[in-house]
């Protein structure tokens, strides 16, 4: 064997060293936690109940850094373009699933290394308690007796409250539009309308209409989801009341930039996974009223694969898909 061979195997093998010498000693620097949404929201409070307690299973600080801008996309962004070196993960949530079938982006979730899914909040079905409907049967006769004529409201135009209702109609075999959608400025004042009387649905998440629930001013019909929700286990499912296996929801996890080597990784998944089911996390999820979901790695990339497969149909389905 020459001397060039052996010096690029010397130098291959001094390369392999270093990267596995790195692995071993990580983390010996602070973690970014990238969010794409400002503070002050439920993603950002997950974020920061994650990042404190990694820092206790670490031993090293994780400093949450919110990325906000272009619904989501800026935010994204910086989780896919860090190095895959374990200092870089995010908060994703629900919309990378969508961004890209909207034109906004070409990121999808294939664009990263999958590590837990943490949290998940499916869609209500809610209205008014002053409402004549009492019964979820009753919206959708008086929905389709006079098609275009019921209002409902909880996102912007083209947001994840729109799709949850518009597919739920969808996989029932009717028109996506049948309930009419009147943009607003998220959930909380969708809610407010709600019980003015100015829509009749706000088919938002439960947590997010949990105040007025609460209240007695409104009502949930039914949850799009395959098992009843923690937070109104009365509530049925849409399933038990029509058979659709339609269910949607806002959900958040942890990635990393693609390329993350495989010991991180596993590291990763190891420690979100105890965070997941430890009593701090659980007790802080439970008393904001947060959806607590598990799913890690390989189970985690299946999820959003799943979800950005229905969100894409649907989205086709509304003319909203570019």
């Amino acid at each position: 064997m020459n001397r060039f061979v052996l010096g690029k195997l010397a130098a291959a093998t001094a390369l392999a060293m270093i990267s596995a010498s790195a692995s071993a000693a990580w983390p010996d620097r602070p973690i970014t936690l990238y969010l794409s949404w400002s503070p002050g929201g439920g993603t950002d409070a997950t974020a920061r109940i994650i990042g404190t307690l990694m820092e206790k299973e670490l031993g090293t600080p994780v400093n949450v850094v919110n990325r906000p801008g272009g619904n989501g996309v800026v935010g994204n962004q910086a989780m896919a373009s860090g190095k895959p070196d374990g200092y870089t993960i995010g908060l994703i949530s629900v919309e990378i699933s969508m961004q890209h079938h909207m034109g906004l982006t070409e990121l999808s979730p294939n664009d990263y290394t999958p590590l837990a899914l943490m949290n998940y909040d499916p869609s209500g079905v809610t209205v008014s308690t002053q409402s004549p409907y009492k019964k979820f049967e009753d919206l959708i006769e008086a929905a389709k007796a006079e098609p275009g004529k019921l209002k409902a409201s909880g996102t912007g135009e083209g947001g994840i409250w729109q799709i949850a209702l518009a597919g739920m109609l969808n996989s029932m075999g009717l028109q996506p539009n049948l309930i009419r959608w009147v943009p607003s400025n998220g959930a909380a004042p969708a809610m407010l309308e709600l019980v003015a009387g100015g829509v009749q649905v706000a088919p938002v998440s439960l947590p997010e209409a949990r105040s007025m629930i609460d209240s007695g001013k409104a009502k949930p019909l039914a949850v799009m989801a395959e098992n009843p929700a923690a937070l109104y286990p009365d509530v049925p499912t849409l399933k038990a009341l029509t058979g659709s296996d339609w269910t949607m929801g806002a959900w958040r996890g942890i990635v990393a930039p693609k390329g993350l080597p495989d010991d991180i990784t596993a590291k990763y998944i190891e420690v979100l996974d105890k965070i997941n089911h430890s009593e701090e996390y659980r007790d802080f999820m439970n008393k904001q009223g947060y959806g607590i979901e598990w799913a890690g790695g390989k189970d985690f990339a299946e999820f959003m694969a799943k979800s950005d497969a229905s969100m894409g149909e649907t989205m086709k389905a509304l003319g909203l898909a570019k």
